[in-house]
């Protein structure tokens, strides 16, 4: 069996972060991926991305809350109370319209309102989130429920075609770029391997 361990909140960072870091662990507490490790460890490889390419404070606790909206019972307003207007802002636009119920239908109006967005932290938000989810499929970490692997592929490559366009030039949607084109779905290694 194989032990997973989320890493403490750094000491190094500023106040709201760590709030906004204890705030996600005690709300996706119990939450697993596929591969039975905590779900904090996405909103964490999120975070830990745009940190390497520089974001600010705000940005960086957006990442660390910016699932707790559509997979907890964290609200809006008490984001807002907790954290203040701007990370609670990037955190509503990257935030999936939870009334839509057809999956394909949902992706396609969030992608619709950031291309809408002026907030370019908002697609930095959004595309490292794209990173770490295509990361998490090359992985084998997606389960095979629906969405199928080839409705999440063609989000990613619809959000990547948003960003290149938004954000040209933007180094994270180039890693998404190169993360997108180094996955290869099994079933296309099964097809490309020579038979006997």
């Amino acid at each position: 069996m194989q032990v997973h361990v989320v890493p403490p909140v750094p000491t190094q960072r500023p106040p709201r972060m760590q709030a906004a870091l204890g705030y996600a662990r005690r709300r996706h507490a119990g939450q697993l991926r596929a591969d039975g490790s905590p779900f904090l460890e996405h909103v964490l490889e999120v975070a830990d991305l745009l940190d390497y390419f520089g974001a600010d404070d705000d940005l960086l606790s957006a990442a660390l809350l910016h699932d707790v909206l559509e997979k907890t019972s964290a609200t809006e307003d008490e984001l807002r109370a907790l954290f203040g207007s701007r990370v609670t802002d990037l955190v509503v636009a990257v935030s999936d319209d939870d009334t839509i119920e057809d999956w394909r239908r949902r992706k396609a109006a969030s992608r619709g309102r950031l291309r809408r967005n002026e907030d370019d932290e908002a697609l930095l938000l959004f595309a490292a989130d794209k990173v770490s989810r295509i990361r998490e499929l090359r992985r084998g970490l997606e389960p095979p429920a629906p969405p199928t692997v080839r409705d999440r592929l063609a989000h990613y490559n619809a959000s990547l075609h948003m960003l290149e366009h938004r954000l040209p030039g933007s180094p994270i949607v180039a890693m998404l770029r190169a993360e997108i084109a180094a996955y290869a779905p099994p079933s296309a290694a099964a097809i490309a391997s020579p038979r006997s």
